[in-house]
This record gives C-alpha cells, structure tokens and sequence, in this order.
C-alpha cells in the first residue's frame, strides 16, 4: 500500500491525473506526490552519450532521452519542480551543456545534488540548478576541455577548444558564485593530478570555491525544493 501523503504520481487511484502525467513525460526517473507537491526526479549518471554511443559495457545518459524529460517537466502543470541526481563522470560535452542549458532556463524550481561524483562536463550541470547541493563523500574534476580521436594538428583546432572552454567557464560562472580565474586556475592546475591536468575537489572544497551552494544529502535537497516550490505558489 501506497502512502497517499507520499505517494508515486503512478498511483491507480489517481489514473485519470497520473495518466496524463505518464503521457507526457518519457519513460526515465520518478516522478512522485507528497503533501501536494509534485517533483520529477531526473538522473544523469554514468557517461553523458553525445552524438555516438558510449560503450555497451559503460553506464550512460542519453541526451536525447534527457531533453524531451526537461521539456516535459517544464509543459507539465501537474510538476512543480526539478530534481537532478548526479553520478556522472562527464562526457560529450555539447550535449551535456545543452541539458544544463535547458535546466538553466526552466522557470520551475530546480534543485541538482551531486552524489557520488560530478566530474568534467558534470560540473556545469550541477551548478545549472536554481539552488546546488553536494554530499560531503562526493568530488567534482575540473579538467581543460580535450578531445578522442583523429585531431587535425592546424592553429585552427585548438583555437577551437579554446572557445569551446570559455563556453564552459562562463556557464559554470554565470550559474555559480565562483568566478572565472578561480575555475581556470583549477582546471589548469598540474600539481593536484597524477596523470592529468586538473584538480579534484570534494564537497566541502566545492562549496568554499563557490561553485556548489551548499553541502547536504537527499533531504536537504528535496527540503529545499519544496520550500521552493511553496514559496512560488
């Protein structure tokens, strides 16, 4: 039996309303009832698939799964709000900017919350909530922009990756409370990783660099979305 206080939007005893809900938002996360509040729950975990398809052995997030959800979420009067769960360990960058662009621009409240990690192109799609929390345990890589595969050695193309990494730096600014120097001078960093420019920071550190708002756990986050939530009705 189903608590009707906290309740899935699933629930048969509600079909006429949950059926519209079901039909208009893909088949991916959870939607959920509680105390009159309605949330959609999305997660983004693994690699974020691009344009080609990540490894039959790797986890993934398909951004052509992901942006009809938002667009979904953003139509339905039946959601209040966002939640965004991240385990992610980056990817595709476009299409990972283009989910933190459509998070960005939803006029419902949206609140993201970053588990076990969110690394590369994660980092932008954390901070693209209205409000960002990070569990203590989890870290977030920030790396220069790089790219697999055959690269043409012309001026050209790394003129290209600049612009591509002032792309990410202004998001991850114009988002967050850090400021531009600071996410350079982490993503540049050669003395924090082994085998690879860039720093690795926990929660704590994320939330100092202002790049997350606030440390805290699923209760938190969904505490804070309701008091959202409330406050806009």
């Amino acid at each position: 039996m189903i608590n009707q206080e906290n309740r899935c939007c699933y629930d048969p005893d509600d079909l006429e309303e949950n059926q519209k809900i079901e039909n208009n938002i893909p088949n991916q996360s959870i939607t959920t009832v509680g105390n009159g509040i309605c949330i959609h729950s999305m997660v983004i975990a693994g690699q974020v698939e691009g344009h080609f398809a990540a490894s039959p052995q790797s986890k993934s997030t398909k951004y052509e799964q992901c942006i009809p959800t938002l667009v979904a979420v953003e139509e339905n009067d039946d959601i209040d709000g966002l939640l965004l769960l991240l385990n992610t360990i980056g990817g595709d960058i476009e299409a990972g900017l283009a989910i933190a662009e459509l998070v960005a621009g939803m006029t419902k409240p949206t609140v993201s919350i970053v588990l076990g990690g969110g690394h590369s192109i994660g980092v932008p799609l954390a901070v693209s909530a209205k409000k960002s929390f990070i569990v203590p345990s989890a870290t977030m890589t920030l790396h220069p922009v790089r790219l697999n595969g055959l690269v043409i050695g012309v001026p050209q193309t790394f003129a290209n990756l600049c612009k591509m990494q002032e792309r990410i730096i202004e998001f991850i600014v114009r988002n967050s409370k850090v400021d531009s120097e600071t996410v350079r001078k982490l993503m540049t960093a050669t003395d924090d990783m082994t085998t690879d420019i860039g720093t690795v920071i926990d929660g704590r550190e994320a939330v100092e660099y202002g790049i997350i708002d606030s440390v805290g756990g699923l209760g938190d986050a969904v505490r804070e979305l309701k008091r959202m939530i409330t406050e806009k009705r």
